[in-house]
């Protein structure tokens, strides 16, 4: 609703005009309630005008209205987002002054405002503080300060309060995704070694890794050269049950890829399919795509053929389906191109409109290149 307003009424490109309205309003006597001010700086937080919003508060007075928690909140978040957190500051020490106590709400707005532009010591000291106002510090707190110390590189604070996490328990224990949001900084800022003895610390607090943990630690041990750490790290997940074989593999195999191992990223994904693992649509996409940048056209339709035999249900890019078929048009691969574009009739996958003109330059009318014609004269030419 207040998005809508804020754009019928141009907020953003003219915050001008809540000052008109309310002046306006002073000028003709008008009598004005709180509830209209709050409904006035809702515009403004929508509009993200936080001047404005300031002067709003400021204005309450002179119509004599309070203002509130709630009021104070939303001006101090507003400055908190735009990064000017002495004014947000300010204002929280004027809310204190006039007996309003900051909330949860006020805490965590100035926290993710100070770890967002790396005053660091300001969060941490106000992260302290929060426990003497009576707001105990939760796991949405302990995150959003956890995130804030990886993402300025501070691993060795942030590995401190995660230590305090662990140790305070219940609510505040850290989830799977506190666990992985950590694993991911530091395996960014290459410390992937680093990252494997927090996987082991899920382990003691009974906290088990996801595919995206795997994923996100596979990915930087392979960036870092890593390879053998990364084949026992995910032989070790997958026989302690956590993640399925299929999804941790699969992840191993974008790993190989991302760091251009397209020869091991094969080799690996035909011993999946040799050992009944079912690789993901993901990483049967890359690969096959990287592959055919290769121009091995004839293995790809051969590994696409496995996994149909396979009878795993992968969700593959439609677009592979074109590029492979232009490669073995190209190649003259009659045979193959026709088993292909059969599987694509029956799978109703349509023939990319910017690969057609490509494919129809090599269609001679054999029997085997009818379905083929038949999937073009479908699509058209782009």
């Amino acid at each position: 609703m207040y998005g809508m307003a804020c754009n019928v009424l141009e907020i953003r490109r003219n915050p001008g005009w809540i000052r008109e309205v309310l002046e306006g309003y002073k000028v003709e006597r008008c009598v004005i309630n709180v509830k209209l001010f709050k409904v006035v700086l809702n515009l403004c937080k929508e509009g993200r005008v936080c001047d404005e919003a300031l002067w709003v508060l400021r204005k309450m007075e002179e119509f004599n209205c309070r203002p509130d928690s709630t009021v104070y909140n939303l001006v101090i978040r507003l400055f908190c987002e735009k990064g000017e957190l002495d004014v947000a500051f300010g204002l929280m020490r004027e809310m204190e002054s006039r007996n309003l106590c900051p909330d949860m709400i006020t805490y965590m707005s100035m926290l993710k405002g100070y770890c967002g532009v790396g005053k660091l010591d300001s969060a941490c000291l106000l992260f302290k503080a929060m426990r003497g106002h009576g707001c105990s510090a939760n796991l949405v707190a302990y995150s959003a300060l956890l995130d804030g110390l990886c993402r300025f590189g501070h691993f060795e604070r942030a590995l401190e309060l995660l230590g305090e996490m662990e140790k305070e328990g219940g609510e505040c224990a850290p989830s799977v995704i506190t666990y992985t949001s950590v694993i991911q900084c530091l395996c960014e800022r290459g410390k992937s070694s680093e990252a494997i003895s927090v996987l082991d610390r899920m382990g003691s607090s009974k906290c088990s890794p996801n595919r995206i943990t795997v994923g996100v630690l596979v990915k930087g041990l392979c960036a870092e050269g890593c390879i053998d750490k990364a084949y026992k790290l995910v032989g070790k997940i997958v026989a302690e049950g956590h993640v399925a074989g299929g999804e941790c593999y699969s992840s191993l195999v974008m790993g190989l890829l991302n760091i251009k191992r397209l020869d091991d990223g094969e080799k690996l994904f035909r011993w999946m399919l040799n050992n009944e693992l079912r690789p993901d649509g993901l990483a049967c996409s890359v690969l096959m795509k990287s592959m055919c940048g290769e121009g091995k056209f004839l293995d790809v339709f051969h590994l696409l053929v496995d996994v149909e035999k396979k009878g795993f249900v992968v969700t593959i890019d439609s677009e592979i389906y074109s590029i492979l078929l232009v490669g073995l048009c190209q190649g003259r691969n009659v045979s193959q191109a026709g088993i292909l574009s059969s599987l694509m009739t029956n799978k109703r996958i349509q023939v990319k409109g910017c690969y057609v003109k490509d494919i129809k330059k090599h269609i001679n009318g054999t029997s085997e290149m009818q379905s083929l014609a038949q999937l073009c004269e479908m699509k058209g030419e782009c």
